[in-house]
């Protein structure tokens, strides 16, 4: 199969979290298992400042978006194994962020989807079987092939997977400015399509059109249909309850390996953690200034400091932590100021026990994992979360709350068969929290056979992506449309004369034009459907397109390579 991920964010090129590490990994574990799999994200100037010179430039053409015509590059990136195509426009992406003001990226990113789609097939040099779609900055290319290209005979077979990273983020904006974005028909601004509550709404619309959605853990994906996680969303997710699959990411196992990473004192595997963790430990807290209790057990958390991560819950219930256990806690992460300043405080008032420190920095990110016991994440929501399996993976074990991807992943320890990878508690409560971190430290302190039995169950734990492509694979090729043209051609091939005469041709091509039209999934909420059954003439000649007389809007909206006009030839 071939499949082209789009994505407003890819590891280490450009991104700011999970999102771009998934794109990064999820397509070369395809390559893996045999399948094509392709990504395309626009060509940010940081990208161009750090990759220029391996930049091959392959087209340009013009894109009209709202008002404007603009320019629209294309260049063709390997990174590694995968084949990365880059969407360049200096006025939409030439600056220092990914993400600018929200008006102006709801404006950028309705670009980058309409030149995604005008690059598919020859100008591309690769056809898509199927797009797999990321988050609300991608989500409307579905309604785009309905409302532009298949109307027209183009992208007809082709299928849409939108991945939802995290639901919170739905890409909402006016109507006004949508409507000249996007250049769709007042029939699909409706509550019934894109609309919510009167707005239009980016993620929605991709979770009605898009033939598959998926989220990023088997948990996440019930909890969405619920009030409290469905971001107003719910009632849209419930509805498309049968087209919802939840996979769980995975991690990057061979740069996350502890016994081969290279910023570690000391490397260590399943067979020699107690003695490297050792080395790790006292290496760490000597240099934070902890060396006088470098023995005691080391709590660390690394993330983003918003309300998501539960860091209220950890503020309300640190002061008792430190001063009823010996156990020393370690910050990294940066993010919302006030957070930053509550937990520079907490670090003042214990400082022989805590250090906070309020930067990014992977290295010391994996050192920590590294050097820790335990590995604070006790979320309100988390869809996936990668820090618990990189933790698990250096031996650290996790101390969740049971929710999202953490319930997949982390099974909290049970005390009468010794079984399980870490802690967990259930509610948004600090001092469950509280209470099942000092269970953790009781049973770090005092049952050594016990610790040593979680953590090689932990480090030994599959967190590949190898799984979660097979999974993906079965997606796949579930909505992708049998080969029945392929088929029916042969069929029709022994009774067809050596050399037909052109109305014979024709009558060839309308019957199997009439096998293939069974084959369109049927969205019937959706308008303009029969425009494909109106004019099923003008899909007949696909070696001449440039003779069709449709609409001169819709003449530069095709992206097929089935032909173009020649302002979108290769330059």
């Amino acid at each position: 199969m071939k499949i082209l991920f789009v994505s407003s964010e890819l590891s280490p090129l450009a991104h700011t979290g999970g999102l771009g590490d998934v794109v990064a990994s999820l397509p070369a574990a395809l390559l893996e298992t045999g399948h094509d799999a392709r990504v395309i994200i626009p060509l940010y100037r940081q990208i161009r400042l750090a990759y220029g010179d391996d930049l091959e430039f392959m087209r340009w053409t013009m894109i009209q978006i709202g008002w404007r015509t603009m320019y629209s590059g294309l260049f063709r990136l390997q990174l590694g194994d995968v084949t990365v195509y880059l969407i360049d426009n200096e006025y939409y992406f030439g600056h220092d962020d990914i993400y600018l003001d929200y008006s102006f990226d709801i404006e950028r990113f309705a670009f980058f989807q309409r030149a995604v789609l005008e690059v598919l097939g020859e100008p591309l040099d690769f056809q898509p079987d199927i797009l797999h779609l990321n988050d609300w900055q991608t989500a409307m290319i579905p309604v785009l092939l309905e409302a532009h290209y298949r109307p027209h005979g183009y992208h007809t077979e082709l299928k849409t997977v939108l991945t939802i990273h995290n639901l919170k983020y739905q890409g909402v904006h006016g109507r006004t400015q949508m409507q000249d974005l996007f250049d769709l028909p007042e029939s699909y601004f409706t509550d019934e399509l894109i609309l919510k509550d009167g707005v239009p709404n980016f993620l929605k619309a991709g979770i009605l059109f898009s033939d598959h959605i998926t989220t990023v853990s088997p948990t996440y994906a019930e909890e969405i249909l619920t009030d409290h996680f469905g971001e107003g969303l719910n009632y849209v997710l419930r509805a498309e309850k049968t087209k919802i699959t939840g996979i769980l990411n995975g991690i990057d196992t061979v740069s996350y390996d502890p016994a081969t990473d290279p910023v570690l004192p000391s490397n260590y595997d399943v067979t020699t953690w107690l003695s490297g963790k050792t080395i790790c430990k006292k290496s760490l807290t000597t240099d934070l200034g902890l060396t006088e209790v470098a023995d005691n057990p080391l709590l660390v958390m690394v993330t983003r400091l918003t309300n998501q991560k539960g860091i209220d819950l950890l503020l309300h219930i640190a002061d008792e932590l430190l001063t009823t256990t010996a156990a020393n806690l370690v910050i990294l992460g940066t993010g919302d100021e006030n957070y930053e300043l509550r937990i520079r405080d907490l670090a003042a008032r214990h400082p022989e026990q805590m250090r906070a420190i309020i930067e990014f920095d992977p290295v010391l990110a994996r050192q920590l994992y590294a050097a820790s016991d335990l590995f604070l994440m006790p979320s309100l929501f988390e869809p996936c979360g990668l820090s618990q399996m990189i933790a698990m993976r250096y031996g650290s074990l996790p101390v969740v709350r049971q929710t999202g991807g953490l319930a997949d992943t982390v099974q909290p320890y049970n005390q009468y068969d010794g079984s399980g990878n870490g802690f967990g508690f259930l509610n948004i409560n600090a001092h469950e929290l509280l209470f099942t971190t000092k269970d953790a430290i009781e049973l770090y302190e005092n049952d050594p056979a016990a610790w040593a039995g979680l953590v090689e169950t932990a480090m030994t734990g599959d967190y590949s992506w190898l799984h979660s492509a097979r999974e993906y694979a079965v997606i796949y090729q579930a909505i992708i449309p049998k080969s029945l043209p392929d088929e029916a051609e042969q069929a029709e091939e022994p009774e067809l004369p050596k050399q037909p005469d052109e109305r014979q041709q024709t009558e060839q091509i309308e019957e199997v034009e009439q096998i293939q039209q069974p084959k369109q999934v049927e969205k019937p909420k959706q308008p303009k459907k029969s425009a494909q059954t109106d004019e099923p003439e003008k899909r007949e000649q696909p070696e001449e397109p440039e003779q069709s007389e449709e609409p001169g809007r819709n003449n530069r909206k095709r992206g097929s390579g089935k032909g173009r006009s020649s302002r979108s030839d290769n330059r």
